[in-house]
């Protein structure tokens, strides 16, 4: 059931965004990467890990592409796993169980994070800064700080905030009305704890249900569960709620590109028009370069048309 308090629904709807990234490997690449070629940077949104890009990044790195992803602040190996969340479960423990690095964590912590990601990477060559879901308003924050060194910034049916300053503001229109996100049931943590948390390894078929329903509607039960298998529990409920705009004199000049997801039913498309249609009339001088997917909010199962758009964009 979606939380009772308004705001925390908004908070809870914003962190359960699933996000997606990876750890880059050369295997199976067609041909070696020269220097000064470009680099895919990835940038996973709520709930999300250098895991479940895994699928893109083998099929870059099969064209020869060079990508990595990141681990935001309290993700993959500093991710929060209570023992109350492995088999068998400890609901009540769960529900109480505190979460440190993520309960202290700001869209600022992630944005630092990943401009010296940048910094590093922009030394062998140009950057190509991409974000899914949530992961949009980290790399926005991103192209306000360093927007020299990135080549292009890649909206993976993400927040793209210009005129509305948050992730919880956005769901506060009525383009993200139709969003099924509020139908995942959560896990009823004091507010104390900092942290939204879903218990992706639950067997309740409801749960399960809405889960499927509103990220991946297309895929196959199997496909599913292991997607939902590289979740993690916990996410800031801070970042939802931090002020994500991009800045026109900064962001604004970086060149972009926003891949719509048609079937989205977690950030519904009227949402991500919305978000399109904002930035490019704060700099009307360098729009959006738009590109559309039938896919549902964790993309395509099929990682091989998302790599042929992301090539395409080189």
């Amino acid at each position: 059931m979606p939380e009772p308090s308004s705001r925390r629904h908004l908070l809870r709807t914003a962190a359960i965004l699933g996000g997606v990234s990876a750890v880059t490997s050369a295997a199976g690449a067609q041909a070696a990467p020269r220097p000064h070629d470009p680099t895919f940077v990835l940038v996973h949104g709520a709930n999300g890990n250098a895991a479940s890009f895994a699928p893109l990044v083998a099929a870059l790195a099969r064209e020869g592409h060079r990508a990595m992803a990141v681990d935001l602040p309290g993700h993959g190996p500093d991710g929060n796993f209570p023992a109350s969340y492995q088999a068998p479960q400890d609901l009540a423990a769960l529900a109480a169980a505190p979460s440190p690095t993520l309960a202290r964590t700001t869209l600022a912590h992630n944005v630092r994070h990943v401009v010296d990601t940048v910094r590093r990477v922009a030394r062998h060559g140009p950057v190509v800064l991409v974000g899914h879901s949530m992961g949009g308003a980290t790399i926005t924050r991103v192209g306000n700080e360093v927007p020299d060194l990135i080549g292009r910034l890649v909206y993976l049916s993400a927040f793209c905030c210009v005129r509305l300053r948050s992730v919880v503001d956005c769901f506060r229109t009525p383009q993200a009305a139709s969003t099924l996100l509020p139908m995942i049931p959560a896990v009823r943590t004091p507010e104390r704890l900092g942290v939204s948390r879903t218990n992706w390894r639950s067997a309740d078929p409801a749960l399960l249900t809405a889960a499927k329903a509103a990220l991946a509607a297309d895929y196959d039960d199997a496909s599913f569960r292991a997607a939902l298998n590289t979740f993690e529990p916990d996410e800031s409920a801070a970042v939802p709620t931090d002020d994500a705009r991009g800045a026109p004199a900064t962001w604004g000049r970086i060149p972009r590109t926003y891949v719509r997801y048609t079937r989205d039913r977690a950030i519904p498309l009227a949402l991500q028009d919305r978000m399109i249609e904002e930035a490019d009339r704060a700099t009307p001088g360098n729009r959006f370069d738009v590109r559309s997917l039938e896919a549902p909010h964790l993309g395509p199962k099929d990682p091989r048309p998302l790599a042929a758009v992301l090539t395409d964009l080189l």
